[in-house]
């Protein structure tokens, strides 16, 4: 395998991580990515140059044993020009359909997955008969590029709507009931060439103002019903779009339903490694990560089960005394090489223990070095 170049779209975190983890099997790399000061500049060769760029792409193209992509805002036309000459993995049908918010909706109740209530929104008379048939509160959501909280608004009363309007109105929108939910949950599942799939224990994840604050796995309270339920809707789109690679599904775990059976209902998809699944680096017999590059490779897939407890925590706008978090027990700090910036994610630290109690207790101790305030806007 020392001969083989994976091609990756992208040259952020995830990009970086993938290439950590490939270089032990021997794989080699190449990023596209238009920012020279990305988090993989280091690390492998990169082509500097948009990703509409027709030249740089075929320039990035060639000579590659197989592409994918750490975002999932790759231009699909550049993927399918990739496709014409080497295989893309994930295919580039799963980037349409997670790009647009409405069509990943429709995709979603197509296979019979939960969804709360949704209908488009193209213009203010759309976006009224939709609260009509939705009713108050709802989330009104941008179709397209919306990400860590962008691109969307509550409304909560009628006294909202021209605000929520006047902030989003003018491009493609989506409007999204409003559905209570005792938490949020992710699944993470990966499917090789073979068929062959694999699922993690799911993931509880914790938000502040948008951006993923921290995911505990396996999540707590987990019961086998919820767990089989999530796999089993991964299994449907991993399988509908035959799908290789990294898939993750954000869910909203609901009351239980008047049988007593568990609710879960499908947020959104994410076509590629995911930042709820980061704990696996330390915390899973095989990460994400490895098990991404051996589904589009072409490799057997790993063991994806957990090693007793992790919880993975984002360090967001500013780092915290990494001095203080390397001497806590079983603390694990991955760096993204990333400037400072309110918002932005610049790394992350994971913390593993035995059971929940004792990951509990090393977790309280992580959190007191994390800065104040972390989660101002920002990209």
């Amino acid at each position: 395998m020392n001969d083989r170049v994976i091609g990756i779209l992208g040259g952020g975190q995830l990009g970086r991580m993938l290439a950590l983890a490939g270089y032990p099997l021997g794989l080699r790399f190449r990023f596209l990515d238009p920012a020279g000061d990305a988090p993989v500049r280091y690390l492998a060769e990169q082509v500097v140059a948009s990703y509409e760029d027709h030249l740089a792409v075929a320039q990035f193209g060639d000579g590659l044993m197989v592409a994918t992509y750490e975002f999932e805002n790759v231009p699909v036309a550049t993927a399918r020009a990739l496709e014409q000459r080497i295989p893309v993995y994930p295919p580039p049908q799963a980037l349409e359909v997670a790009q647009d918010r409405l069509v990943e909706k429709r995709f979603f109740a197509q296979l019979n997955i939960p969804t709360a209530p949704f209908a488009p929104v193209d213009d203010r008379a759309s976006l009224d008969a939709a609260i009509e048939q939705i009713g108050l509160p709802a989330i009104l959501k941008t179709r397209r590029l919306g990400y860590d909280g962008k691109g969307q608004t509550l409304i909560e009363n009628r006294a909202d709507i021209d605000d929520a309007w006047y902030a989003l109105g003018g491009q493609p929108l989506i409007l999204e009931g409003f559905v209570p939910f005792a938490r949020e949950l992710s699944v993470l599942a990966v499917r090789g060439q073979d068929g062959a799939v694999a699922c993690y224990p799911l993931v509880e994840n914790l938000h502040r103002n948008g951006i993923l604050y921290r995911s505990i796995a396996p999540a707590p309270r987990l019961t086998a019903e919820v767990q089989l339920l999530a796999e089993t809707y991964a299994r449907r789109v991993l399988e509908a779009l035959d799908y290789v690679g990294v898939l993750a599904i954000e869910l909203f775990e609901a009351d239980a339903d008047r049988a007593g059976s568990a609710r879960l209902l499908a947020n959104e998809m994410a076509p590629r490694v995911h930042n709820s699944g980061h704990w696996t680096i330390e915390g899973a017999v095989t990460s994400q990560f490895e098990n991404h590059l051996r589904a589009i490779v072409g490799l057997p897939l790993g063991d994806a089960s957990a090693r007793g407890c992790a919880a993975m925590v984002n360090l967001v706008g500013s780092l915290p005394d990494v001095t203080m978090l390397l001497a806590l027990p079983d603390t694990h700090l991955h760096l993204y090489d990333k400037a400072p910036r309110p918002g932005r994610k610049l790394g992350h630290v994971t913390v593993c223990a035995g059971d929940a109690t004792r990951l509990a207790e090393r977790l309280a101790m992580v959190e007191r070095y994390m800065p104040l305030s972390p989660f101002s806007p920002g990209d």
